[in-house]
């Protein structure tokens, strides 16, 4: 199980980028996403992609990030420029363990930094967490993501040139 916490989301300032959060963390093999904060048209959008396109993604918001903490099992990494090099760090985590990736939007209290198991950088410098997600999951499923099928309404059939989109009838 991989979940992603997001914590700080500004309805107002941040529903690009959270969106994006969602959408990568979904389709580069999470599970699930907390939202600390209650925005109940972000998880429509988000239920409606996977409607849509597929797959087992689950929405979460307005959750209390010290319960999920608290009762997670497995590990924790917090994904900050600050932290351990990428590339050290993954390969220290444990891929049977279940992960819990905590994705900050705006300025990161200490107590996160504390808690992680891990403080995960994705680069030195000041850089989006759409990105550090991307590349954080692709290193940690050894790109995996690329292989899973999602059996949506909608599948994208990759190719040269063009768009190929294949359409399921919905009954």
């Amino acid at each position: 199980m991989i979940a992603v916490l997001r914590i700080g989301h500004r309805i107002d300032r941040d529903k690009r980028v959270t969106t994006h959060v969602a959408l990568v963390a979904r389709a580069f093999g999470a599970d699930v996403i907390y939202i600390t904060t209650k925005d109940e048209k972000f998880k429509t959008n988000i239920q409606s992609v996977c409607k849509r396109f597929g797959g087992g993604f689950q929405v979460f918001t307005g959750i209390d990030h010290k319960k999920i903490i608290k009762n997670w099992k497995g590990a924790i990494v917090h994904l900050t420029m600050y932290g351990e090099e990428l590339e050290k760090a993954i390969q220290r985590l444990d891929t049977n363990r279940d992960l819990l990736i905590i994705v900050g939007a705006e300025k990161v209290p200490p107590y996160f930094y504390e808690i992680a198991d891990m403080n995960v950088s994705v680069g030195n410098q000041p850089h989006s967490e759409v990105a550090a997600l991307a590349l954080f999951l692709d290193r940690f499923t050894k790109a995996t993501w690329q292989k899973k099928q999602f059996n949506g309404n909608i599948q994208i059939i990759p190719c040269v040139k063009g768009k190929k989109v294949r359409s399921k009838e919905t009954p």
